[in-house]
C-alpha cells in the first residue's frame, strides 16, 4: 500500500502547475496557496466515492510535493 501520492510542481508563466507522479491528477493555480488548495480539493475528488485501499493507496495517506527550480537565468557557462 502507499500511504504517499507525490506531485511534481513547476511554473511557467506565472502559473504553477501540479502533475500527480502516482496518481493520475493534474491542478494548477496562480499562487502557491491556491495550488494547495486546488491539490487538496483534486485529491478528495480522485478518492471521491472510492476505497483508498482499491486503488493501492493506504487509508490516509499524505500528499509529498516537489518543486522543480530551472537554472536556465543567471548560470554563466
Amino acid at each position: 500500500m502507499k500511504n504517499i501520492i507525490q506531485f511534481s510542481i513547476s511554473e511557467e508563466d506565472g502559473v504553477y502547475t501540479a502533475e500527480g507522479i502516482n496518481v493520475p491528477v493534474v491542478t494548477s493555480g496562480k499562487t502557491f496557496e491556491e495550488l494547495k488548495g486546488n491539490i487538496q480539493e483534486a485529491v478528495e475528488l480522485f478518492f471521491e466515492d472510492e476505497d483508498p485501499k482499491s486503488l493501492g493507496f493506504g487509508m490516509y495517506p499524505s500528499i509529498f510535493t516537489s518543486f522543480e527550480l530551472s537554472l536556465n537565468h543567471g548560470v554563466r557557462s
